[in-house]
């Protein structure tokens, strides 16, 4: 840690030991595979609201991604217990798909929200809402909350 560049003496303390740095680390890379999954479940539940059901080559279409990259997302939703799917057929979000759409929808809200009462703009809040509410813990959502309580 001591070469890392643009890092202070004070930067390097509040950091913490290796064993603290590593347990951040792996925070963020749980948050980015729950990302995903939150993604996918979140956005089957718009096309089944929007169209009645959701197809692999929707989600290909939304998140521009190629029907493989979706296939494989897919067969790991499944593997997770969030959708059931069989080849050629719409994708369905099981109760817990479901609970996970709804939950990260709400996360997703509150940031906004929080992010708005902050004065920032509504475009930036949205856009930045989507990256933030994948990363935030429950006691930075709390606070949230309590602040928008206000």
């Amino acid at each position: 840690m001591r070469g890392e560049p643009g890092m202070t003496d004070a930067t390097r303390s509040a950091a913490g030991s290796p064993i603290r740095l590593a347990a951040r680390f792996a925070r963020v890379r749980e948050a980015h595979q729950s990302e995903l999954a939150e993604d996918y479940v979140e956005m089957i539940d718009d096309l089944i609201a929007a169209r009645g059901e959701a197809r692999a080559a929707d989600l290909a279409d939304c998140f521009g991604v190629s029907a493989g990259t979706v296939a494989r997302t897919v067969q790991r939703l499944i593997r997770d217990g969030l959708v059931n799917s069989e080849p050629y057929r719409s994708i369905f979000l099981t109760p817990l798909g479901k609970r996970l759409a709804e939950d990260s929808r709400a996360r997703h809200r509150l940031v906004r929200d929080f992010l708005l009462a902050l004065g920032v703009s509504a475009e930036a809040a949205e856009l930045d809402a989507e990256g933030i509410e994948h990363h935030v813990g429950p006691e930075t959502l709390a606070a949230f909350s309590a602040y928008l309580e206000r």
